[in-house]
């Protein structure tokens, strides 16, 4: 589980979200002690670190959907991110009323719940700073080297430095050209030779290739005698790849998408995967019934036209499929042809742009799940006519056929909404990745994503 979480989130990123959760933890239990008594506490611990570990836990889990373990990017207002995490606490503390009231053996005395639940705030608070501190000055980040001064150091460059919790920092660069983009004026050496004794001055651990071109340029003696001496390797693509969560399509070449790890179609996930679509769809279509019973009846009441709206979107395989949606637009909305959606779209109605944001619009697609065309997971299908456009004008994109359509995807979760060719090549590249990376651990943490997204209205349009 921890090389999982490892995988999709920053070590030092993974090692906080659990400092944090045992520093709320062990400050309940130390009031417990401080107002029992070591007697009564020792008799009372199990309870009591139940007790702890639920309010820990519902804690966390409000923090996370606040965006507070969002740390790629740090707000600096130390007033801003206080009043998330007490509006965050706020929603804790009616969570935790609410499971007080169906399991009343759960309850902490309010005298130990407050007195907690200040010294947390402040505990936390402390935590944060100390922690932002360590990200801004990239305190025990492991220093690299980047061979490459071209458009591909100058990507994985600028993840570095603009992604504070990356972990990493540029030791050098190697090239005979200065890099476009070098923020923290790291030295620049043009001698290969050189690698081994750099990498040695500024104790790097990890080399980065990042060639645009490496026919003739590799060097290849320097860099097994780097390896030799136990310092990694990594290919930049590869490398971007760790970093950002997403493939650089542009600049990846077929042979690394034949050889790189990834890519397999296991039959056991296959039935895995299908099991879980079948249960969340039954599940999902019975208990949105409040919600869909009177979307359908206002749509009927709003504007003319059939409630559900159906349209031929690109499946598995390239097979042409009709998606299920909620009608949100005008009955003539395509009276011209096909468009992208855009922003502020005139031709939404007031029930559809309602239902647009909060994703309802996106419900009756559980059908498509249930008839095996789409799955919970996977990437957003796209109209024949736009596919056909961009398959011709972004490299790989017919790979997005490879599995199932999904609901929600990993480019929905971490791209903002957008409808330009410049999106579909951007969300293409998180695409790549799920399709190379597919696991039951990331389908889950897609959903955990979406949930959030609905709830702050993020993303939809």
């Amino acid at each position: 589980m921890l090389n999982l979480l490892k995988k999709y989130y920053p070590v030092r990123n993974v090692l906080f979200v659990f400092g944090e959760g045992l520093l709320i933890f062990l400050t309940i239990n130390l009031v417990y002690l401080l107002f029992s008594g070591w007697g009564i506490y020792c008799i009372d611990s199990f309870p009591d670190a139940v007790r702890a570990l639920i309010v820990t836990v519902v804690f966390q889990i409000c923090l996370y959907f606040f965006d507070l373990y969002d740390l790629s990017v740090i707000n600096t207002e130390l007033i801003d991110w206080l009043s998330q995490i007490i509006q965050a606490f706020g929603i804790g503390c009616i969570i935790l009323a609410v499971i007080y009231y169906l399991v009343p053996q759960l309850v902490i005395s309010t005298r130990i719940f407050w007195t907690s639940y200040f010294i947390i705030c402040l505990a936390i608070i402390l935590w944060r700073l100390l922690y932002f501190r360590i990200l801004n000055e990239r305190l025990f980040s492991l220093p690299v080297v980047v061979v490459g001064t071209g458009n591909l150091a100058v990507d994985i460059a600028r993840e570095i430095e603009e992604k504070k919790d990356s972990g990493y920092k540029i030791a050098a660069f190697v090239g005979t050209t200065a890099p476009e983009y070098n923020p923290n004026n790291a030295p620049l050496f043009a001698d290969p030779s050189e690698l081994l004794e750099q990498c040695r001055m500024h104790d790097v651990g990890r080399i980065i290739i990042a060639l645009d071109d490496r026919r003739g340029t590799m060097p290849v003696r320097d860099l097994l005698q780097c390896k030799l001496q136990g310092i990694e390797i990594d290919e930049g693509i590869t490398f971007y790849e760790a970093v950002t969560g997403k493939i650089l399509v542009e600049k990846v070449k077929p042979g690394w998408l034949i050889f790189s790890e990834g890519f397999k179609a296991g039959k056991i996930r296959a039935v895995v995967k299908r099991i879980m679509d079948f249960l969340f769809s039954i599940s999902g279509l019975l208990v949105s019934l409040p919600v869909t019973l009177p979307t359908a009846l206002l749509i009927r009441l709003e504007s003319p036209g059939p409630i559900f709206y159906c349209q031929e979107r690109v499946g598995e395989k390239g097979k042409i499929f009709k998606v299920i949606k909620f009608r949100s637009m005008r009955k003539d909305a395509e009276k011209n042809g096909a468009v992208w959606a855009m922003e502020n779209d005139p031709r939404v109605t007031r029930v559809g742009a309602f239902i647009r944001k909060t994703r309802i619009d996106e419900i009756p697609q559980m059908w498509n799940v249930l008839k095996g065309e789409m799955s919970f997971v996977g990437p957003r299908p796209e109209r024949p006519v736009f596919v056909e456009q961009l398959t011709k004008k972004i490299p790989y994109y017919s790979l997005r056929h490879a599995v199932k359509p999904g609901i929600t995807g990993w480019a929905q979760v971490c791209y903002p909404y957008g409808a330009t060719e410049e999106d579909a090549l951007r969300k293409l590249e998180y695409d790549l990745y799920y399709i190379k990376n597919m696991s039951v651990f990331i389908d889950i943490l897609i959903v955990f994503r979406t949930v959030k997204t609905i709830l702050f209205r993020k993303g939809a349009r």
